[in-house]
């Protein structure tokens, strides 16, 4: 299927929304600086009518609703600070949100915490072993990554109250979830997307959703779990400037480097080739040499020990992929570099046991 074009965020925004009609989850891959967070918070706008809302969000600015107080006269009562005007927090002082968020977070976590709906602040704490004795230390400062899953987990625990029709949030209509694990390892990563479709698949009913990253282990293992009740979208900035193209991927596995061979094939056959695209290349070669065990990249260029040419293919990819070639500013390729690119690329695709599938003509 071909990609579909946007020219701004609201539009691609607003077919999402359409979309979302249909089925009830829609997945989203996109590099990162590509507009996910933009996006997402123009997917909320769209649902802004004065006070109200429909939309509850899981991004960067949720992340901002919680500030740290480190006490830097006396270095010893750290609290993260909630920022209380926020809706996010409509049911924490009613909802028994500790109890709530602590079942989710003994998941992941081994430290406690305690939520001060008076001085709207957050305290941690945790067990330390010395010897035969354990010592509670409190008001501690937890790194990034545990401070990052302590705010999902406080969202998860609203998604829940939301699913369950709760009152404080009877609002949402829509779930948007936008990279929840930036700090996160690959183990915690599929934690994290197992638990959450575990959540939100509870029932067919309940608010739409919209989950988007630039994680591809994350990404698929969404993909694994919810399977055909969602559309599965790679979303790139299109060659126009200010453009979006809006990729379907639901009919074929997810891998980043298998969308990217593919896009590499669709530009070798139209032409269409930009220095970047040497990057690209040079990308997916150091993710099959790595798949295969090879010592590096460079093993993936399949010409014979006498070729004159190899080592002149080498340089190339070496010399444009280092170069200042931006995806925002692309810049075609001299006539001489396309016909190198498209031996180096058929070489290398015909010297691989990729499934010949992936490069069927887009219009079928």
């Amino acid at each position: 299927m071909a990609a579909a074009y946007y020219s701004s965020l609201t539009d691609l925004a607003k077919q999402l929304r359409a979309e979302l009609q249909t089925k009830k989850f829609f997945l989203l891959y996109a590099y990162n600086g590509t507009g996910k967070t933009r996006l997402s918070v123009e997917f909320k706008d769209l649902g802004k009518n004065d006070d109200e809302r429909d939309t509850l969000y899981f991004n960067a600015f949720t992340e901002d609703l919680f500030q740290w107080d480190n006490d830097l006269k006396n270095d010893r009562e750290r609290v993260l600070k909630i920022n209380k005007d926020s809706r996010f927090f409509a049911g924490l002082a009613e909802l028994e949100m500790d109890n709530r968020i602590r079942r989710l977070l003994d998941r992941y976590a081994d430290f406690d915490f305690r939520i001060d709906t008076t001085e709207w602040e957050v305290s941690f704490s945790r067990e330390v072993k010395s010897g035969n004795t354990t010592k509670l230390v409190e008001d501690i400062k937890v790194s990034r990554g545990e401070e990052n899953i302590f705010i999902w987990c406080f969202f998860l625990a609203i998604v829940q109250l939301t699913l369950d029709g709760a009152e404080a949030y009877k609002w949402v209509k829509y779930i948007y979830v936008d990279d929840p694990i930036s700090s996160l390892d690959e183990n915690n990563a599929i934690a994290v997307a197992h638990h959450l479709t575990q959540i939100l698949m509870q029932s067919d009913r309940g608010p739409r959703v919209v989950v988007s990253t630039h994680h591809v282990l994350f990404f698929n293992v969404l993909c694994n779990e919810i399977k055909n009740k969602a559309h599965r979208y790679f979303l790139k900035n299109a060659a126009n400037p200010g453009g979006y193209s809006l990729l379907d991927t639901s009919a074929k596995p997810f891998l980043h480097h298998l969308s990217t061979l593919v896009e590499l094939h669709q530009v070798d056959s139209s032409g269409a080739l930009y220095t970047h695209h040497f990057n690209m290349m040079r990308r997916v070669m150091e993710q099959t040499a790595s798949f295969f065990g090879l010592e590096d990249w460079k093993a993936c260029i399949k010409a014979t020990d006498d070729d004159p040419d190899k080592t002149l293919y080498k340089r190339m990819i070496d010399l444009m992929s280092h170069g200042d070639y931006s995806l925002y500013e692309p810049r075609e390729m001299m006539a001489e570099n396309k016909a190198h690119f498209r031996t180096i690329f058929r070489q290398f695709v015909a010297g691989h046991p990729f499934n010949p599938a992936l490069f069927a003509n887009d219009a079928k």
